[in-house]
């Protein structure tokens, strides 16, 4: 039989090695796949080993364990099967008395005691004896819910700032067809022209009206209005047609259900 995999997400080398440690005397069959040191490498690795279990801490550069876990879950391939079970590991018990639990397996406080990490390897053992597949919408909805909940709430924003040459030219936010990510930068599309704002799109979605500005991936965010068809494909996603635009945007599987009323 295979042995269990998994995946630690921990930014401080001397905690990870402790956690690693700990689980090879709680669980010896566990095969630890990868060791990240942030969200970003976190999502990345997640997607290249494939683990059943992924250690996430809440707090790491980059991406948080709950934005890395959002990414995974995203992306998460359709030939994998099912999504990894999530541990959060925590100092803050404010994330504890949340509800974890329709979104993780569990969660760790820091620091991890032996007795606890041994309650958590049991209920994880469970689970991966009588594998059920992890609803990936269910998970996202209770994901952002815990993000927002989180996160302080922006002000709305009314326009970007988009560096011009030497000017800074004001965008309204009403202007914009969709919105990409690029690294530390946001492409911000509209009907005649491109701008690139040098902030995240991690920054930038909290300050958008959600009920206009819809994320279809990871790294896409588009204004609803400027949808003019959705169409459904074979493997799950929706491709969207834009009214103002030539170029058409990919819904992701996970995101697609928004569409079914289209």
């Amino acid at each position: 039989m295979t042995p269990p995999t998994a995946l630690i997400a921990e930014d401080e080398p001397l905690l990870a090695d402790d956690l690693r440690a700990q689980l090879a005397a709680a669980w010896p069959g566990l095969r630890i796949a990868a060791v990240a040191g942030s969200g970003t490498a976190a999502v990345a690795l997640a997607l290249q080993h494939r683990p059943q279990v992924c250690f996430l801490d809440i707090r790491m550069p980059g991406l948080t364990g709950l934005e890395a876990a959002q990414a995974i879950t995203e992306d998460w391939p359709d030939e994998a099967g099912a999504l990894p079970l999530f541990v959060f590991v925590t100092a803050y018990d404010q994330y504890a008395l949340q509800a974890f639990d329709a979104a993780a397996a569990d969660y760790l406080l820091k620091p991890v005691t032996a007795a606890r990490l041994a309650q958590s390897v049991a209920r994880l053992q469970a689970r991966l004896a009588r594998p059920a597949p992890a609803a990936a919408d269910a998970t996202l909805d209770s994901l952002r819910q815990l993000l927002a909940q989180a996160v302080a709430p922006a002000p709305r924003l009314r326009h970007l700032q988009a560096a011009v040459g030497d000017a800074v030219e004001l965008v309204p936010v009403d202007e914009l067809v969709y919105l990409e990510a690029a690294d530390k930068y946001v492409r911000a599309v509209t009907a005649t022209r491109e701008y690139w704002v040098r902030v995240s799109l991690r920054e930038l979605l909290p300050q958008l009206d959600p009920a206009r500005f819809w994320q279809v991936h990871r790294g896409t965010v588009v204004h609803i209005d400027a949808v003019a068809r959705a169409l459904r494909q074979d493997n799950g996603t929706v491709l969207l047609q834009l009214r103002q635009r030539p170029e058409r945007l990919t819904a992701s599987r996970v995101h697609a259900a928004r569409f079914k009323a289209l």
